[in-house]
């Protein structure tokens, strides 16, 4: 659970999703405290992409309540893909939702630099997606979702289709933006490795209706600190977070 229920950021309270002819998701219970990063891992198909579109208002329940952040648009998203516009350059890409939003462009692009500095990316401003390797498009997708400011960051498998140093690397660039901005994250992954570093808690959601089977916190203090992989505790906590998502897929056998 979150450090402190009563200041939720943001969280799902049994919320269910009726679908017709076929099995209901839910109800799924998440809390998400101020400043917290909550990995979500399941099976595919358990509702980690719906718990998180949920989150965002881009889906509504069929019963139960959606708690959003109290200030409205302070919720950024990055997709599994970057979605960049291909003839746009970084700035403008990061830009744009602010002006469509009103916000003078002047402004606009001053703030998109500053979002593309923090993920390390303040010399590529004028780089169009095909400049840009696979790893720096998706630093693009975060710039443009810190852009906002956001009080919520929801991250929907957005490493999937990279390597695993640049994995790594922009798990770094998460903890980095994390320790310098106060923002709550939703991360969604399939890796539990992946998640046992990156969050302070990781969710376990049932591969037979998406429901939370486990909430298990993980040990020590973020960002970690060099050579965590390599600690005792984080095996263990890999373990234990393996066999809860074991268990939640023999449930649904």
């Amino acid at each position: 659970m979150a450090d402190d229920a009563g200041a939720a950021v943001a969280g799902l309270s049994t919320v269910r999703i009726d679908y017709p002819g076929r099995a209901s998701l839910g109800p799924l219970d998440l809390t998400v405290g101020p400043r917290e990063i909550v990995a979500v891992v399941g099976a595919s198909g358990a509702g980690k992409s719906t718990a998180l579109r949920l989150l965002a208002g881009l889906e509504r329940p069929s019963s139960g309540a959606v708690i959003h952040p109290t200030r409205p648009g302070r919720t950024g998203f990055v997709f599994q893909n970057p979605t960049l516009m291909p003839w746009a350059d970084a700035r403008t890409n990061v830009a744009l939702p602010l002006e469509l939003s009103g916000m003078p462009a002047s402004e606009a692009r001053r703030r998109a630099d500053d979002s593309l500095a923090a993920v390390g990316l303040g010399d590529r401003t004028t780089a169009r997606p095909r400049q840009l390797s696979g790893g720096m498009a998706m630093r693009v997708s975060l710039a443009r979702a810190l852009s906002v400011e956001p009080d919520l960051l929801l991250l929907d498998e957005p490493f999937a289709a990279l390597d695993s140093i640049t994995r790594r690397g922009l798990i770094e660039d998460l903890h980095r933006v994390w320790a310098a901005r106060p923002v709550a994250m939703v991360f969604v992954t399939h890796d539990v490795e992946e998640a046992a570093y990156l969050a302070g808690r990781v969710v376990v959601l049932s591969a037979a209706d998406g429901r939370a089977v486990a909430d298990i916190p993980m040990p020590g203090s973020l960002p970690r600190p060099d050579g965590w992989r390599l600690e005792p505790a984080y095996h263990e906590a890999v373990e234990t977070v393996a066999e809860a998502l074991a268990r939640s897929m023999e449930r649904a056998s």
